[in-house]
């Protein structure tokens, strides 16, 4: 008999346990992986690991803004990744950090991000989409699963995830539409009061659902095609709580040459805009055997 998945806090505790990487020098660390991974790393493990790598070597008062990423080459769950932090500037106002993720003697994954000290300005936000069910009237995570498979049956759940249509993975998925994946997130328990550790959150977040909206115009269902990250930004614009609620509304713009656009905004429960993600990928028609 199985083991149960691991949910709620026990998974978040063991997701904040990941992004917690060893320091093995100054501007150097160390991260590994989850054991319930396949062999390629997870994108938004990596992003987000660096992203720690580099907040650790800048002053708390500054907060990242955004970040500007290339997935290089799959990563190796079995082997720990190394993270190389490059000061590049510490400014008046902004501070400024490279980093790169290295594995086997080779650069996987490549990050600049932007840190800001908080300063006053204008102020707009477009508003939330309107007419979006609340997450209490949703059914969670594991009501898609049960039965239904999915690339996220099996592993732990530290985030409590609310979709608002069917998945694109599942096999209930409605028909191809124009309409923007949507679901709400939150982190499934308490999180320490922590902003850099939130927009990490958020990052890992961002890569599980971004891509995968370049499927929705289409009638290809998500085993059909060969999906991977080429690259990836984000900007974080407001602050936020990842263990509160957070709309994420993703959409595809344009796909051509086996290459996939796709955008995400994350809207808090009373409307404001606190985060875009942008990412293309590879987007291939497996070729029936």
């Amino acid at each position: 008999m199985g083991s149960a998945v691991p949910t709620g806090q026990v998974a978040l505790d063991g997701l904040v346990a990941l992004l917690d990487i060893e320091q093995l020098e100054v501007n150097l660390f160390r991260g590994v992986s989850p054991p319930q991974r396949p062999t390629r790393v997870f994108g938004g493990q990596v992003a987000a690991q660096a992203l720690v790598a580099a907040g650790r070597t800048v002053h708390p008062a500054r907060h990242v803004h955004s970040l500007h990423a290339y997935f290089v080459r799959p990563g190796d769950t079995r082997a720990p990744i190394v993270y190389d932090v490059e000061r590049v500037r510490d400014g008046r106002s902004f501070t400024t950090r490279r980093v790169r993720a290295v594995q086997h003697g080779e650069v996987i994954f490549a990050l600049s991000a932007s840190f800001q000290l908080t300063q006053e300005g204008l102020e707009h936000t477009e508003p939330a989409p309107a007419g979006v069910p609340a997450p209490e009237e949703l059914p969670d995570l594991g009501e898609w699963l049960r039965g239904d498979g999915g690339f996220l049956a099996g592993l732990p759940r530290p985030l409590d995830l609310r979709f608002v249509d069917p998945p694109l993975w599942s096999r209930r998925r409605g028909p191809a539409s124009d309409e923007p994946v949507r679901m709400w997130m939150r982190a499934d328990g308490t999180l320490p009061d922590d902003p850099l550790l939130y927009v990490c959150l958020l990052t890992y977040a961002s890569d599980l659902t971004l891509l995968g909206s370049v499927l929705a115009p289409h009638s290809q269902h998500m085993g059909e095609v060969g999906l991977a990250s080429l690259d990836h930004a984000m900007w974080f614009h407001r602050p936020f709580r990842a263990d509160e609620w957070l709309l994420y509304e993703c959409r595809s713009p344009t796909a051509s040459g086996a290459r996939g656009l796709a955008t995400g905004r994350f809207f808090t429960r009373d409307g404001l805009l606190v985060a875009t993600a942008v990412q293309e990928g590879l987007v291939r028609l497996r070729i029936p055997e």
